[in-house]
């Protein structure tokens, strides 16, 4: 039997988001907004098949308002209501259902809990809902994104209208408050950093796990489970993303996640995975050879790939943009293919003619934070976004060859991304989960441990 090492980490206090955070986010929210009105809608509940339904968790910009993560909620924050800044219209108690489903907050809760200045069932939405909008100059509503969401909305707008003679008169606009909450989303306060750092740490030790457990003869979906107890064991909701577990082969497909084949001497493991802590993100990935050692052409691949995204990493602070970021990580591979023979001609022809992609097909990294690919605009009109202290980003290059890829046959079916999570600051960055192995002498050391 194999032996499965379980760490368990030491992190900040639940839930490490305040009430007066959230009230904070609200006052700068409708600060930002100005005159007007803005409509959220929980996540709705989804039937993943006959009448069992898919996990449920809240939508991200919901919950940054509110903490409230109850199905069939809908938040109200208006500039425009003489009393009600910030409403919530939720499920009543019910004794019965929450039998079946759990305490509910109600109306009551919604405003002893949550802070609401009102709270009303959510059966009253409706009717109640065109008594915030008259008047209001603007409607900051998303719509398109659920056909049932969009006709409480409009069916509000409508009955304002027909309240005419009565001298009110229906928002002039609607305007998506995505803009709005996504850049505040963008820069992360202390409590939100703490709470990523602690996702972090759990994922650190679900990496570490994962590679003590791994063996040749195993499946890749054993190496999953020692990931998502590591999670579990240390109280997170669950993963921030289905984990991918890729070996031999299989680390060539970037978004793997059948995590089914038998692992081979001599194989390697891609591992992407991250956990999900007080609705915050980690995002992780780290390859390493099953058998614990690296072949001289896995160490060739690996060893670029490593440069590259150190590179990136170095040159991740304010000022830089998004896109030089990619570049330079870019760069690096492009040269490194070119004296690995893996791509032909002079250095900056290859890399103008973006060679590179026949094995580096995808972007350096992403934005990171409730989301595991966060919100926040990656171009500011035509340019790329320049980084600012609180910003969260991973950087995760990886070289992809495929096993009947035009190549000397030793590269063929080598796969290998390494990413981490990397924190701007004021005067650099601070790689967030840098205590995970990730030279290949210190993972070698690790397996060997």
């Amino acid at each position: 039997k194999s032996t499965r090492i379980i760490f368990r980490v030491s992190y900040v206090s639940r839930m490490s988001i305040t009430k007066s955070t959230f009230a904070e986010r609200r006052t700068e929210f409708l600060r930002r907004m100005g005159e007007g009105v803005a409509v959220f809608f929980a996540t709705p509940v989804h039937i993943r098949n006959n009448d069992v339904e898919h996990e449920y968790r809240q939508d991200s910009d919901f919950f940054y308002l509110t903490g409230f993560d109850e199905p069939g909620s809908v938040l109200v924050l208006s500039n425009s209501h003489p009393e009600h800044r910030y409403v919530l219209f939720v499920r009543e108690r019910d004794k019965e259902r929450e039998i079946w489903d759990g305490r509910r907050a109600g109306t009551e809760g919604a405003v002893k809990d949550f802070g609401a200045d009102a709270a009303f069932p959510v059966r009253r939405f409706g009717a109640l809902l065109p008594d915030y909008l008259q008047d209001a100059p603007s409607l900051y509503a998303r719509l398109g994104s659920h056909e049932a969401h969009d006709k409480r909305i409009l069916g509000g707008i409508q009955a304002v209208k027909r309240r005419a003679r009565q001298r009110v008169h229906p928002p002039r606009a609607i305007i998506d408050p995505g803009p709005i909450v996504h850049e505040m989303r963008m820069v992360k306060s202390d409590d939100e950093i703490a709470a990523m750092r602690a996702a972090c740490e759990i994922t650190r030790d679900a990496h570490k796990a994962a590679m003590k457990a791994t063996k040749p003869g195993d499946f890749e979906y054993q190496v999953e489970a020692v990931i998502q107890q590591v999670y579990r064991e240390n109280g997170c909701e669950r993963a921030a993303y289905g984990s991918i577990v890729g070996s031999g082969p299989n680390a060539t497909i970037l978004h793997y996640r059948k995590n089914n084949r038998k692992m081979e001497d001599g194989d390697l493991l891609l591992i992407d995975a991250g956990c999900e802590l007080d609705y915050y993100a980690s995002d992780v990935t780290r390859t390493f050879p099953v058998n614990g050692k690296f072949s001289d052409a896995q160490r060739e691949i690996y060893d670029l790939v490593l440069k590259s995204q150190l590179a990136g990493i170095e040159i991740s602070k304010p000022g830089t943009t998004f896109d030089q970021v990619h570049e330079v990580v870019a760069r690096v591979i492009s040269d490194g293919l070119v004296d690995l023979g893996l791509i032909s001609g002079d250095k900056d022809e290859a890399f103008a003619a973006e060679a590179y992609k026949a094995f580096y097909m995808h972007k350096t990294g992403h934005w990171l934070g409730m989301d595991v690919h966060d919100v926040g605009a990656y171009y500011i009109g035509r340019d790329s976004r320049t980084l600012a202290p609180g910003h969260v980003m991973t950087i995760e290059p990886g070289i992809y060859i495929a096993e009947d890829a035009d190549v000397d046959p030793k590269y063929r079916g080598i796969g290998i991304r390494i990413e981490d999570d990397i924190l701007i600051t004021e005067g650099g960055c601070r790689n967030l989960t840098e205590d995970i192995p990730k030279t290949a002498e210190d993972i070698e050391a690790w397996m060997a441990s």
